[in-house]
């Protein structure tokens, strides 16, 4: 996970909560260390943050707002404005948030909506200078290997392979995970290279399905 800077200055204007700062020596001894992780999809902008354990995390706060922001996508080409709009009201919600905890280390992705609008890297621009959170738009692979990460802890281990489907709101990612890989490892694999014998990324989710085939 990348290393941004914490929090901005007191001045800071209302829709720039995040500024960056140099690096400084970490000194904090005890105290617990917050990490957050920002998902701005086609149909939802969500928010986990989550407190270090000695057994790994525990999620202490979260959000998620419907801005759907790739509404419209497949017609035009273009992210719509009010849909814009919704989504960096949603943004400026998850900065707020991430400041009010101060974390210090986290992660802001943007999916399908922004891979495929004409407008995308236009809109992250405005995200950042509007809310101070930089946004990457990962690709397909990146997408469906998240996926896979987010439920390692919950595959059937006696099984031999297992097919993890990640349906979004633009898109849709089929894993599947070499289970003997996993037990033959010992549990030791690592989890950021999950054993993923092979994947597909189709792009279709709920809100492209439900402009396509409305409900009458």
């Amino acid at each position: 996970m990348p290393e941004q800077s914490g929090p901005g200055s007191d001045d800071a204007t209302p829709r720039s909560i995040y500024k960056r700062r140099p690096a400084r020596q970490r000194n904090r001894g005890n105290r617990p260390e917050y990490f957050g992780a920002v998902d701005l999809g086609t149909n939802n902008c969500r928010l986990l943050i989550a407190r270090s354990m000695p057994e790994g995390f525990k999620v202490v706060d979260s959000f998620s707002s419907v801005v759907r922001l790739g509404a419209g996508l497949s017609t035009t080409g273009r992210l719509a404005d009010k849909n814009m709009d919704a989504a960096i009201d949603a943004m400026y919600v998850c900065a707020r948030k991430l400041k009010a905890k101060n974390v210090r280390r986290w992660r802001c992705i943007a999916t399908q909506a922004c891979r495929a609008a004409e407008n995308g890297e236009e809109f992250l621009a405005r995200a950042k200078s509007e809310t101070g959170l930089t946004f990457e738009t990962i690709s397909p692979r990146v997408e469906a290997r998240l996926s896979v990460m987010g439920v390692l802890n919950i595959i059937d281990m006696q099984q031999d392979v297992a097919l993890v489907v990640d349906i979004g709101g633009g898109s849709s990612e089929l894993s599947w995970v070499d289970v003997r890989k996993m037990r033959e490892d010992g549990g030791s694999h690592r989890i950021h290279r999950p054993p993923i014998s092979a994947w597909a990324s189709l792009p279709i989710g709920v809100v492209s399905l439900s402009e396509q085939f409305p409900e009458t």
